[in-house]
């Protein structure tokens, strides 16, 4: 018997069955609705332990599932990936998709759907433990977010950094390249 339940919802059977296919192997159960209304009923009676949610869907769509589910308390501490290939259109109608959920831009690969599983994790334990304010939420109304903006700060420092010392690095092996070159030119 499988240990994890994993709930796909998206209107798309090859979508569902490319994400099923992408899951880590392991004890998974992996559950499939076609519809909101249908992943809905899942979510009640199955309890996952991880939903992936397509946002534009027939009969329910991923926004109306995800009012749904902020209604309920004993539902909000299940990760949740949002999927939609429309960004932008996903953020208008989830205004904080960001900070409270994962999302999914179609299409993705398997080390990105891994990242976002954990991710989605790490974000639903924060809604719960909050009350099922979003993670960003929580940051900025606590002491640490001055903190937290100040290492963020400095991660994008060193990242600046990292990709001069890159461009360096290949300008110096092209001159070594050169040298050499010259090297066997004279020698030769």
């Amino acid at each position: 018997m499988a240990s994890q339940k994993v709930l796909i919802i998206d209107d798309g059977k090859t979508i569902r069955m490319q994400i099923k296919d992408m899951l880590p192997s392991g004890n998974f159960q992996v559950l499939e609705a076609k519809d909101g209304m249908e992943g809905l009923s899942m979510i009640r009676e199955e309890r996952p332990n991880l939903i992936l949610l397509d946002c534009f869907m027939p009969r329910m769509n991923g926004w109306e599932v995800l009012d749904e589910l902020e209604a309920q308390k004993d539902l909000v501490g299940i990760p949740l990936i949002i999927m939609s290939g429309r960004k932008e259109e996903a953020k208008d109608k989830i205004p904080h998709l960001d900070e409270a959920f994962e999302f999914l831009e179609k299409p993705f690969d398997q080390k990105t759907l891994i990242a976002a599983i954990k991710s989605a994790v790490a974000k639903a334990k924060w809604r719960q433990k909050n009350g099922g304010s979003s993670y960003e939420q929580t940051v900025s109304s606590s002491q640490d977010a001055k903190e937290i903006n100040q290492l963020k700060a400095t991660v994008n420092a060193l990242v600046q950094q990292n990709i001069k010392l890159q461009s360096e690095v290949e300008q110096l092996k092209k001159q070594v390249n050169q040298i050499v070159t010259f090297i066997k030119q004279k020698m030769g």
